[in-house]
């Protein structure tokens, strides 16, 4: 089973089980309007690029190219009670 290991030292699982509670699927709008009318559902899904949300400290690893090469880590911010970014 393919997996990688977050910053917090949490496990992600990257294969396995479908659907993965922790993948998440994204997809520019602009790739996203290229798909008109009746459209198969697998077709979107390839388009798509896969994310995972670690379950422990909320990090998003994208894989913006392929499952083959390393993922993109991002931190979310911390905001305040007003949802401005804290200084």
């Amino acid at each position: 089973m393919a997996k990688l290991r977050c910053y917090c030292d949490t496990i992600i699982q990257t294969s396995g089980g479908i659907p993965n509670e922790l993948e998440w699927k994204i997809i520019s709008d602009i790739e996203f309007d290229r798909f008109a009318g009746m459209v198969n559902a697998e077709e979107i899904y390839s388009a798509c690029k896969s994310a995972f949300r670690c379950p422990t400290c909320d990090r998003l690893w994208i894989f913006w190219r392929d499952m083959e090469h390393p993922p993109r880590c991002y931190t979310p911010e911390a905001l305040d009670e007003i949802g401005e970014v804290d200084e």
